[in-house]
């Protein structure tokens, strides 16, 4: 039996965490996180074959269990192509359902979430685990972006890590976590690649600020990213224009993130993968979060040419 729509992640057994529905990646891995006790949202899971009541039921449901009037909107797909929904914007209650309904017609599962406020996030990384194959060495990869920014900014929004550590020769079957020593650390935060970030960023900030009524399409890049620096100005979120110590912040969580890398690519369902990647984020008030675990390999519908 596959773990039920309808009723809060917070709420399966570990056997129907376990038997999640394997059709949406997402999904999947946020219940096998549940299941590693590693940290995350509440959430809940309506497939395209579930609509009606189901909507405003699941919609009910995550909203009492989280004591909140608005929830977090996300979608699944399975393999996704580069056009697929990108979600992560928290909507009131009532604006849910009709967004829910146009999701679940193109044939996409909806995942609701507690709501969180990206604009205060205080650290956002992927750690990435590669190696050629089961069994060979391979590499611990950590990619940051400090206060001002998103996790989505690293996994899709096309804005450079500010600070890259990576460990080599890693065996991902034996824990031997790295020493100090193995760490190859680099930063970039020079004034030109900050400006390149910042205006990245604020592009971005612009279609969420649309898309969730906060602010009207302008007609250029320029004017929609003058009106998101307003916009954050008014409400005071200056993170994007403050310098932060965030090799410090990094150095701090290295261990943890190692161990909690090593933990999900022993138990990984998919034994034989060759790279996984897990999104993690600090949303302030030392509250940290996974978001899901992705498999490179499958994580899009590519059709490889023959050598």
């Amino acid at each position: 039996m596959i773990a039920a729509p309808g009723r809060p992640l917070y709420q399966l057994t570990p056997d129907e965490l376990e038997r999640a529905d394997r059709r949406y990646p997402k999904w999947a891995s946020m219940c096998l996180q549940r299941r590693l006790g590693l940290p995350g949202l509440n959430a809940i899971l309506v497939t395209p074959e579930q609509t009606g009541a189901v909507i405003d039921a699941a919609v009910e449901a995550l909203a009492t269990a989280a004591g909140t009037t608005s929830l977090m909107l996300r979608s699944d797909g399975g393999h996704e192509t580069n056009r697929y929904y990108r979600g992560g914007n928290t909507f009131p209650l009532h604006q849910l359902p009709p967004r829910m309904v146009s999701l679940l017609a193109q044939d996409r599962a909806v995942i609701l979430l507690e709501p969180t406020n990206r604009y205060t996030n205080q650290l956002s990384a992927l750690l990435r685990l590669d190696r050629p194959r089961p069994g060979q060495p391979g590499q611990f990869t950590i990619e940051a972006l400090g206060p001002g920014y998103d996790v989505g900014d690293l996994t899709r929004g096309g804005i450079p890590p500010q600070v890259i550590v990576r460990a080599d020769g890693v065996d991902w079957t034996h824990y031997d976590p790295p020493w100090w020593s193995d760490l190859h650390l680099s930063t970039d935060r020079s004034q030109p690649s900050e400006q390149i970030r910042r205006e990245r960023r604020l592009g971005r900030l612009a279609d969420h600020l649309a898309d969730t009524g906060q602010l009207g399409q302008d007609a250029t890049r320029s004017d929609r990213c003058a009106a998101a620096t307003r916009w954050l100005h008014q409400h005071g979120y200056l993170h994007l224009w403050q310098r932060h110590d965030l090799v410090t912040s990094i150095a701090g969580q290295i261990r943890r993130w190692f161990d909690d890398a090593f933990m999900i690519g022993v138990l990984h369902p998919q034994r034989r993968w060759t790279c996984l990647a897990a999104a993690t984020s600090n949303l302030g008030a030392r509250r940290w979060i996974y978001w899901d675990v992705v498999d490179g390999a499958h994580k899009y519908r590519i059709t490889r040419s023959a050598a």
